[in-house]
């Protein structure tokens, strides 16, 4: 009976400290050493809420193609837009206190609209 490995877990050279890429990543505090914390990593565009977010947290954008992330105040992409992170990979000390919602999308058009 042959046994084959099945591919490797390792880093990727294409990961930004330790983001994946084509995610977006929100690390435990304002160090990116400090480790993603669990469930903060967004693959998908569109909106996403977050919870029992406060003070600085980095925020790395390893997406590609031009995609970005915005943090906005209200939930669901809603509200004010504090921050856009374009991809490349960018990463930001973000103080996500007043920040309810993170938008990954393409284009020109950044969503935070108002409630």
């Amino acid at each position: 009976m042959a046994v084959t490995a099945g591919p490797a877990s390792a880093t990727s050279n294409d990961d930004a400290y330790g983001c994946p890429y084509g995610a977006v990543c929100i690390y435990n505090n304002a160090d990116p050493n400090s480790g993603i914390e669990n469930g903060g990593v967004y693959w998908a565009y569109g909106p996403h809420n977050l919870s029992n977010q406060f003070g600085n947290h980095y925020v790395v954008n390893n997406q590609y193609g031009g995609a970005w992330v915005e943090l906005c105040t209200g939930y669901n992409g809603t509200g004010r837009g504090n921050t856009i992170i374009f991809a490349a990979p960018y990463g930001n000390v973000e103080d996500l206190s007043p920040i309810n919602s993170i938008v990954l999308g393409t284009g020109n058009n950044y969503p935070c609209t108002p409630p």
